[in-house]
């Protein structure tokens, strides 16, 4: 097993659609600019909420990667 050192970034993802596709938006954006991403955790969920319906998802997250060198 390797011996890994970890950085964590917090990130907000949003999503009209459902909290798992903000997750997923999140990772897949930081993804784009963040190399060696690990795990993440879930810190919090949110919603908006429009005319009695959820019209929006936001949900936080660590995101944590390992570094190079």
């Amino acid at each position: 097993m390797s011996n890994h050192v970890y950085k964590h970034i917090e990130l907000t993802g949003s999503s009209p659609t459902s909290s798992d596709d903000a997750v997923q938006r999140a990772i897949a954006k930081a993804s784009e600019s963040v190399r060696n991403i690990q795990w993440f955790e879930v810190i919090e969920t949110r919603g908006h909420v429009q005319d009695g319906k959820i019209a929006h998802w936001q949900v936080t997250l660590k995101v944590g990667f390992t570094l190079e060198g």
